[in-house]
């Protein structure tokens, strides 16, 4: 979505859980369909949901457009959704789900901003060197990886990306790994090697620091909430520290502290950490600090 413009303008890209219209509550938008939670099947999406919610005045005010996609268009988040996504079109003959090394939903919802971006580089209103992707819980996951893997992207927003995001690893607090691949939870968001670590994480041969490096020198915002225990706030920040020496190799600064800040205290460096007072998710305070981090290193246009 972008308000009447003159010229190109940068971007937020946001993955959605909802439906479009739910998240920018746009009677204009068509409500679609999303896939039921129980029943594993395509249905019309609810009408009015307040969940999710963005405060797209805010995000136009600020100079910026917005543009969203619901992720199960891309990969059903369900046990068994393979056939019903894009992985099922890579699949060989004769293959009925991917290899051990081959890639889970969360890669796909990555691959599935990849070619909104595609898209995103063809229309003359965007600024395509100033797109900022945001994501929230497997969302923050899935944008630190789209990152990593696409370095089109000027700036990630990960919001409570917890384990497999920026939370670390090793650290094994919170959700672990163990939790996170359990066969009724979500071992299909994942490769199934990364099974193998489930038991000793201390044997994982990467952790999260590294992925957060992977996006320098890029901005990158982890935000997290004080009370949300299982995603791990101290640990998104640990990461973010132990990222900063690769920050700083290529001329960037990365959170320039060791020291945890408190609750609503942002640290909005190259590397950006932001902890709100509450639980897993965004509150609107949020995102006045995600508008001006955009602001800081997006420079947009006015």
């Amino acid at each position: 979505m972008l308000a009447a413009v003159h010229k190109p303008v940068r971007l937020l890209l946001y993955i959605n859980f909802t439906g479009n219209a739910n998240t920018t509550g746009d009677p204009g938008v068509r409500g679609g369909e999303i896939w039921g939670f129980w029943s594993h099947k395509r249905i019309p999406a609810p009408v009015g949901m307040h969940f999710e919610k963005m405060p797209i005045r805010s995000i136009f005010g600020a100079g910026f457009g917005f543009a969203t996609f619901y992720y199960g268009d891309v990969d059903p988040d369900f046990l068994g959704g393979i056939p019903y996504g894009v992985r099922a079109l890579y699949l060989k003959p004769g293959q009925t789900k991917p290899t051990p090394d081959q890639w889970g939903a969360i890669a796909a919802w990555a691959w599935g901003l990849s070619r909104a971006m595609d898209y995103l580089e063809t229309d003359r209103q965007v600024d395509a060197a100033r797109v900022a992707i945001m994501g929230v819980s497997r969302f923050g996951k899935t944008v630190l990886w789209a990152g990593a893997r696409d370095t089109r992207y000027a700036m990630v927003i990960a919001s409570c990306s917890g384990e497999g995001g920026a939370s670390l690893s090793r650290r094994n607090y919170g959700e672990t790994i163990a939790q996170l691949v359990a066969p009724t939870r979500f071992p299909y968001q994942f490769c199934a090697n990364f099974r193998k670590y489930a038991r000793d994480p201390d044997k994982l041969p990467v952790d999260s620091n590294e992925l957060i490096a992977l996006l320098a020198p890029r901005p990158v915002l982890l935000q997290t909430g004080s009370t949300d225990y299982w995603s791990d706030p101290k640990g998104e920040f640990l990461a973010a520290v132990a990222a900063g020496p690769v920050y700083r190799l290529l001329g960037k600064e990365g959170l320039g502290t060791d020291k945890w800040p408190p609750a609503g205290k942002p640290i909005l460096h190259t590397i950006g950490y932001y902890m709100h007072d509450g639980g897993h998710g965004i509150r609107p305070t949020d995102c006045n600090v995600f508008l001006k981090f955009m602001t800081m290193y997006l420079h947009p246009q006015q």
